[in-house]
């Protein structure tokens, strides 16, 4: 008997240790079993995401041109944190060492963004192609499906080449359009016979209020009364007449992918939208809960109702009068529909109140809204734990569940994609970089976010086929420069921007694991089978 009580103490400490080395630590069983990969449906897929400014480096390398992130970085510093993407996390001489990361996390698909002025240097398609950059992209595709990782190509993600912008102003011309059409369909046409799945535009509402309204994003545009670092823009107007432009630059890309000869027939483009969640700042106010519906119109419905409706929500068009553009009925025929899922970035919540104050002698987008975001209710809660006033994006995951909802009660449950979901840590230099290895609460801000989303999948009957994560690497994260870190790896800006896993990696390794490889199942059968065996000694 002494024999068989050490044998299994034996076995029991072969099992943590071989557990620990996987990352991971042993617990009993629960009520609630823990989700793997298999918990989701069939071909659901999980990747990382990246985009090409944030990444890349290489700005002057390989025929790029100036995009307008290089320019604002450059001019005003100080607005980025005195930080810029000149190198990056040098993504343009290293995916092939990062790819292998992937990999080696199990993730099925990787999101990039392609450079727009690495591919059309004057950002027209009519002066010419560069061929470096086009085989630059290639490479990457070609290394990707080589290892087994699916590409999932962003065609345009806030870095529009500067010379579209000096020449008649970007999005605020209707010129974009064919532009970007142009832009657009060269891109299926090089890459579409092995990407299945794109997107147009990242988060479009971004793009539209911090580069044209608050003036914190390129282009920097806004009111001067509403940030005096903003040397041009009308925060009142300009936000809206760039989503418009941005829509129907969306549509007719659309519409060239839907033709497009080397376009396989289960591909498949949508747009990536980037809702928060909100909850009324006082519960029994029934004036804060029309405050939240507006403010989800405003935050989601402005970019998607068009796409399913044909137009933008009743309550934008009441607010923002003659400052927001209208379709014509073709217009309205073409953005409706022109897409084949949406794709949602999300990462936190906010409480919203009616605001009472007018503001006609001042209109801009935000006061449009007749909306005050708050981070605490009227009781003095935080809509996080994670209050420590130092995050850009505090955790709630119930949210997650509450807009995929919304929009499947809303906008006839389309097909979703989530795009984006993390969890920044600030890095003020007093960190060291073991502490933020052992990043503990970002695995947790997955972890439940990834049990919300199964709840919206399974019981809800939301339509969601993926899963992503923000991002693979830590990297510059555009004003706040690289003082914030959502990395599942973590770059050593100081020592040649080495790479090494968080404890995040080592635990999306474990919950991607693939049935073929050995599951603590299969070692529990198989210490089943040879403790059965010691039995009969």
């Amino acid at each position: 008997m002494a024999i068989k009580l050490i044998s299994l103490v034996v076995t029991t400490l072969l099992v943590a240790s071989w557990d620990a080395a996987e990352g991971r630590f042993i617990r009993f069983p629960t009520s609630t079993p823990p989700l793997n990969r298999y918990s989701f449906p069939p071909n659901f897929d999980f990747g990382v995401a990246t985009s090409a400014y944030q990444y890349e480096g290489a700005v002057e390398e390989g025929g790029r041109t100036q995009s307008i992130w290089d320019k604002f970085t450059h001019e005003f510093p100080e607005r980025t944190n005195m930080d810029n993407g000149d190198i990056a996390v040098d993504f343009y001489h290293r995916y092939k060492e990062d790819i292998k990361l992937i990999k080696e996390m199990n993730m099925d698909t990787f999101r990039f963004s392609l450079s727009w002025s690495r591919i059309l240097p004057s950002g027209k398609l009519s002066d010419g192609v560069n061929k470096e950059g086009v085989q630059f992209y290639k490479n990457l595709i070609d290394e990707l499906i080589e290892n087994g990782i699916k590409p999932f190509v962003t065609i345009y993600h806030w870095d529009i080449p500067q010379a579209l912008d000096d020449e008649y102003g970007s999005f605020l011309s209707p010129r974009i359009i064919d532009d970007f059409r142009n832009y657009a369909r060269f891109c299926f046409q090089e890459f579409g016979d092995k990407v299945s799945m794109w997107t147009t535009f990242n988060e479009p509402y971004v793009y539209s209020v911090a580069g044209y309204d608050s003036g914190n994003k390129a282009m920097g545009r806004c009111s001067k009364w509403v940030n005096s670092l903003c040397v041009a823009g009308d925060s009142g107007t300009e936000p809206y007449l760039v989503s418009h432009h941005l829509l129907l630059a969306h549509a007719g890309a659309v519409q060239e992918f839907r033709k497009c000869d080397k376009i396989s027939k289960d591909a498949k483009i949508g747009i990536v939208l980037s809702p928060y969640w909100f909850e009324p700042y006082d519960i029994d106010s029934n004036a804060d809960k029309e405050a939240v519906e507006r403010a989800l119109a405003f935050n989601i419905g402005w970019h998607l109702s068009p796409l399913v409706f044909g137009d933008y929500p009743k309550t934008i068009k009441t607010n923002a009068g003659n400052r927001l553009p209208s379709f014509t009925k073709e217009q309205s025929m073409m953005v409706k529909n022109s897409f084949d899922f949406i794709g949602v970035n999300y990462y936190t919540a906010r409480f919203v109140a009616h605001d009472l104050h007018s503001h006609i002698s001042r209109p801009r987008f935000m006061t449009d809204q007749h909306l005050q975001y708050k981070f605490t209710n009227r009781s003095g809660d935080y809509i996080s734990s994670e209050s420590d006033e130092t995050k850009i994006l505090w955790s709630y995951p119930e949210g997650i569940r509450k807009i995929l909802n919304h929009i499947k009660n809303t906008y006839n449950n389309p097909t979703i994609y989530i795009t984006e979901n993390g969890f920044d840590d600030y890095d003020n230099g007093q960190v060291t970089r073991e502490e933020i290895l052992e990043d503990t609460k970002r695995i947790y801000y997955h972890q439940k976010h990834l049990q919300e989303l199964h709840k919206a999948i399974t019981e809800d009957g939301c339509d969601v086929r993926g899963y992503f994560t923000w991002s693979l690497l830590d990297n510059f994260e555009w004003e706040h420069g690289y003082a914030v870190r959502f990395g599942l790896y973590y770059v050593d800006y100081a020592d040649g921007l080495k790479r090494y896993a968080k404890n995040s990696a080592k635990w999306f390794e474990h919950f991607l694991q693939r049935s073929e490889k050995t599951t603590p199942l299969d070692l529990f059968k198989s210490v089943k089978r040879w403790w059965s065996a010691l039995q009969m000694i």
